[in-house]
């Protein structure tokens, strides 16, 4: 090697060093910043004809890609479960301390003991305002209860739409740094620092929502939801969120959104092309899918599960049996009188053919729109049929055709003998009409019967109807109040007749309350979550309420118990990337020795050559 290969190869010896010597000072310098990546050198023999050198040739950052993948997975599921851990807790405490006096089944006990407490002193004016202001109590916190929920589904929308902003801004990041990677020197140091800042933007937007992260040319990366769809390429798509604001019990996601009373995420390509992103289920974790469960389905049950409270608690009390009449003509059956019928109100009739034993419930509408009704029966011979008693009861479009039309094939004859009757016969001796009822809501407080609208929905009567706006039953919680009738005379509690009046003592209504609330057993609707469509929940409302606020209980667990296993898993992941890619001071100090040492060897060959150098001169 001559003179001017070694003196070249120790610059290049001393110019890789102080490449090696930047980086050590600048990984000292960033030992707590977050998200910096400890970086090294990548360096390289270099051989010419005339010297044997070294050149750098990468600045290499220190981490596990595969672990870093796994982290982002498990933080995109730690965000999820955080969040819904922090949303069932706040919903816990809406139903009140267990023993609380606001507590929902400390008042309904409450209200109770009130109608135990007025069957024993029936003429008691204390006891009738107490029984009274105890509904009232009740039905101000189903009140209370139903506008928190609907509070947490308002501030789900508002959280939405702040982490949406948050992941558009990451996004736009993300594509921003990588122009500036692709436009960058390969071994500029200042391209590695690029990729940290990228780094960290990946990871808030995983924080928010599940993603996948692809690795193209030139260190740059293509960033897909978790179900493929790309949110960064060579420019970031753009998400939107059309908040709806205050929401109410009717305001429900649908896939139309014509339909849709609730804010839904579209993501807009660079090309302009749009798409829907929770009807295309595209986001399945992470804030964001947390917020939209509990907006879209355990707020909703929620509130479910109170409404069918209300609605059981108000029919229980107001809603009465009348058994049909029997028929021999023109052949064997039963009729009904259904003058009393109310929109929502339901007529029930039971027959047996060679299939087995059919329950067809008929339930009056008179908003022909929601026809026809959904056949809730989880029996397959069992039926539920919405029939247009607001059409009259003959001609083609009647009643009595309408329910000929149903029933067809099934051997039993309608027909309306006279007024409001309606008759159900056999037409075939294989086939035998067992039983015919109807369910008539009281709407009066002295109709001579122990049932009465003690409960109303504002100042209508609860009959469970159905209309173009929905269900009746819907919400319901939210607007349930005390028949201002009784809150301005307790006494109604007590007095069912006027014509003759109420005997003093008799305690027929109130102990027909009593024993309504505390031993009749109802049928929930399964869409409480308690209970399944082919075998729902049965019980009174003290058990409904205990499986209730269970199953809230429980679920609130469940989802802590998620929440503290998620933080184990991510806290580990984070330790092992840590171990790999964060700055040890202790390894900085003895490499920056070993720098130390081998530029001064480099430095003293360049001082020796060039010594030799101004020998040969001398000479």
């Amino acid at each position: 090697m001559s003179l001017s290969g070694a003196l070249n190869t120790s610059l290049a010896g001393l110019t890789v060093t102080q490449q090696a010597l930047q980086l050590v000072g600048s990984n000292v310098a960033n030992a707590q910043t977050p998200g910096y990546v400890r970086k090294t050198i990548d360096q390289q023999s270099v051989a010419t004809t005339t010297a044997i050198g070294v050149r750098m040739t990468a600045v290499t950052r220190s981490l596990d890609s595969i672990i870093q993948a796994q982290l982002r997975q498990e933080t995109s599921g730690g965000g999820y479960a955080d969040k819904l851990s922090e949303l069932y807790q706040q919903l816990q405490t809406i139903y009140g301390t267990p023993g609380s006096s606001t507590a929902i089944d400390v008042l309904f006990s409450g209200f109770t003991t009130a109608m135990q407490a007025l069957g024993a002193s029936p003429n008691s004016s204390s006891a009738q305002s107490s029984a009274m202001n105890a509904a009232r109590q009740l039905a101000q916190q189903l009140n209370s209860l139903s506008d928190t929920i609907q509070g947490m589904r308002s501030a789900c929308e508002q959280g939405i739409a702040a982490d949406i902003n948050a992941a558009n801004d990451a996004l736009q990041q993300i594509a921003k740094i990588n122009h500036q990677i692709a436009t960058a020197a390969s071994l500029d140091p200042t391209t590695a620092t690029l990729m940290d800042q990228r780094d960290r933007y990946i990871d808030q937007l995983s924080q928010l929502m599940d993603v996948k992260v692809v690795k193209g040319d030139f260190n740059q990366v293509m960033i897909y939801t978790g179900t493929g769809f790309q949110l960064v390429g060579a420019q970031a798509a753009t998400l939107t969120f059309n908040a709806q604001g205050t929401l109410t019990p009717n305001s429900q996601y649908n896939v139309d959104p014509t339909k849709s009373g609730v804010g839904t995420i579209m993501m807009t390509t660079p090309n302009g092309t749009g798409m829907d992103l929770i009807a295309n289920g595209a986001i399945r974790s992470g804030e964001i899918h947390a917020y939209l469960q509990m907006r879209d389905q355990i707020l909703p049950q929620a509130q479910t599960q109170l409404d069918e409270f209300a609605a059981q608690m108000s029919q229980g009390i107001s809603d009465l049996t009348i058994a049909g009449t029997a028929v021999t003509v023109p052949s064997a059956g039963f009729n009904v009188d259904t003058a009393g019928l109310q929109t929502g109100n339901q007529v029930h009739l039971t027959y047996t053919d060679g299939a087995g034993t059919h329950n067809i419930t008929i339930v009056r509408v008179d908003d022909p729109s929601v026809l026809p009704l959904k056949n809730t029966a989880s029996n397959p011979l069992d039926r539920v049929i919405g029939i247009n008693f607001a059409a009259g009861m003959g001609g083609a479009s009647g009643v009595v055709a309408q329910l000929t039309a149903q029933l067809a094939g099934s051997n039993v004859t309608v027909s309306n003998p006279s007024g409001n009757l309606l008759q159900f016969v056999t037409a075939a001796p294989t086939t035998t009409v067992n039983a015919l009822s109807e369910t008539v809501t009281q709407t009066s407080l002295a109709s001579g019967n122990a049932q009465m609208p003690l409960f109303m929905d504002g100042t209508s009567y609860y009959t469970s109807a159905t209309t173009a706006a929905g269900s009746q039953r819907t919400g319901y919680a939210q607007r349930i109040v005390v028949n201002e009738l009784v809150v301005s005379d307790p006494a109604a509690l007590v007095n069912y007749s006027a014509a003759p009046p109420t005997l003093a003592g008799d305690s027929t209504r109130p102990d027909f309350i009593y024993n309504q609330m505390m031993t009749a057993s109802f049928t929930y609707s399964p869409t409480t979550g308690l209970g399944g469509a082919s075998n729902p929940m049965q019980g009174n409302l003290t058990t409904y309420l205990g499986q209730m606020l269970t199953q809230q209980g429980q679920n609130a667990a469940n989802a802590d118990s998620l929440k503290e296993g998620q933080d184990v898993v991510v806290n580990s992941l984070k330790q092992r990337m840590s171990n790999i890619s964060d700055v040890n001071i202790d390894a900085e100090m003895t490499n920056l020795l070993t720098l130390q040492n081998i530029y001064a060897a480099n430095a003293r060959v360049f001082s020796t050559v060039q010594q030799m150098f101004d020998s040969l001169l001398k000479m």
